[in-house]
């Protein structure tokens, strides 16, 4: 969810339906299969041998540095997105031989300009074609995985929520907690006349917010982006949609868990100390005058916490388009690039694909920015965050006495 988008002058309507014209007349749909089908061959001899370079000398190993994803989840993304780039491809995708552009070289293009993050010019050269072309392909690519790949970052369904459940019980002794919750900041350079305080951060920074829930496996199952970096993550959550629908009690919603004595949970998740206490959203104790059993129940929500912290760090550090200072990115479209990141995130996952241990970021993926605290409690929520205390201290002592 991203703030709603001011509506288009009659004008830009007009011109806007000029443009789509142009570039539906500008070139016919081509074969899936035509153009330059060996492009990995020539990238590969090309950027195999870069002085100083980490790259595997193993090819598949090597193909998965360059694309984060293995050459057969990248087929998979070819499936999703052939049927877009080849009925509706702009102008003038051809490389400096004159051949067009097939699909697979397309995605590769826009995979590595995601990738790597290094500018038009630089991915350009990689491929052997302009900054125009990446730009174009890239943006071309974002357009058709948005709205093709959807189904790969959706809210759980029953069914998946209780496999959620029990494996954050598992993991973490939390019974009926369905995910945890993070922020991270998106920072950019701003021309003179977009600036404004709202986009300027806590660090001085202006940035873009994303605020992102991850089940178990560390996949983003709701993602809320396109606020300004000045708000702080617990304002961000009121306003997202996620924050609403829990309050109108058609999220997080389903089956009570019952434990000892009849004491009965309803589902939550869990979040930092930037985020507001709620019937829904358990946050930790403050880290003051805590018992052995405050403590304990503190270092068990941190390590179900943590699982949004990382997986932003993989997020950013696989997409490391949105771990660098985007140059005046339009703000309109930054969302779509941040979300489509957030998918590609999902899709190496569901595809069973293994990221390289040195992708991730290290330390944090907010490096620089002090800790948010938020002050609100709600006591019912302070009640469930008792509950569970109760619950992992019993826990604890029927253990001690086996």
């Amino acid at each position: 969810m991203a703030p709603p988008k001011k509506s288009k002058s009659k004008k830009t309507k007009k011109n806007s339906k000029k443009l789509n014209k142009t570039k539906t007349a500008s070139a016919a749909p081509t074969d899936p299969k035509s153009g330059e089908s060996d492009w990995w061959d020539s990238f590969w001899a090309k950027n195999s041998s870069i002085p100083g370079g980490l790259i595997p000398s193993n090819e598949d190993e090597a193909f998965k540095y360059f694309f984060r994803v293995s050459k057969k989840t990248f087929e998979y993304i070819c499936s999703l997105v052939r049927e877009d780039l080849v009925s509706r491809p702009p102008s003038g995708l051809i490389n400096i031989e004159g051949r067009l552009l097939s699909v697979e070289k397309q995605v590769a293009i826009a995979l590595r300009r995601l990738a790597s993050g290094e500018s038009q010019v630089s991915v350009g050269i990689a491929f052997g074609v302009g900054q125009s072309t990446v730009s174009q392909v890239t943006w071309r690519f974002i357009e058709a995985l948005e709205e093709r790949a959807k189904h790969h970052l959706k809210w759980p369904d029953s069914s998946r929520m209780e496999e959620i459940k029990s494996s954050f019980e598992a993991l973490f002794g939390l019974p009926n907690s369905c995910g945890a919750i993070d922020a991270t900041h998106i920072i950019m350079t701003l021309p003179a006349v977009q600036t404004s305080d709202d986009w300027c951060d806590q660090e001085n920074n202006y940035s873009m917010l994303v605020q992102g829930i991850v089940d178990h496996e560390m996949r983003f199952i709701d993602i809320v982006t396109g606020w300004p970096g000045g708000m702080d993550v617990s304002r961000l959550l009121k306003f997202s949609g996620f924050f609403k629908l829990c309050e109108a009690g058609q999220r997080l919603n389903g089956n009570m868990r019952t434990l000892a004595a009849g004491v009965k949970l309803r589902e939550y998740i869990v979040g930092g100390a930037g985020y507001p206490l709620l019937q829904w959203l358990i946050t930790p104790y403050e880290n003051h005058g805590l018992s052995a059993s405050m403590s304990d129940f503190c270092a068990m929500h941190e390590a179900a916490r943590s699982l949004a912290v990382k997986a932003f760090l993989q997020l950013k550090g696989g997409w490391r388009i949105l771990n660098k200072v985007m140059w005046r990115p339009d703000k309109r479209k930054l969302p779509s690039v941040i979300l489509v990141c957030c998918l590609l995130h999902n899709i190496i996952i569901d595809s069973g694909d293994q990221l390289h241990p040195d992708v991730a970021l290290s330390g944090h993926h907010d490096s620089g920015y002090g800790e948010q605290f938020c002050k609100q409690v709600d006591p019912m929520g302070k009640n469930l965050r008792e509950k569970l205390d109760r619950h992992l201290q019993h826990n604890k002592e029927i253990a001690a006495a086996k």
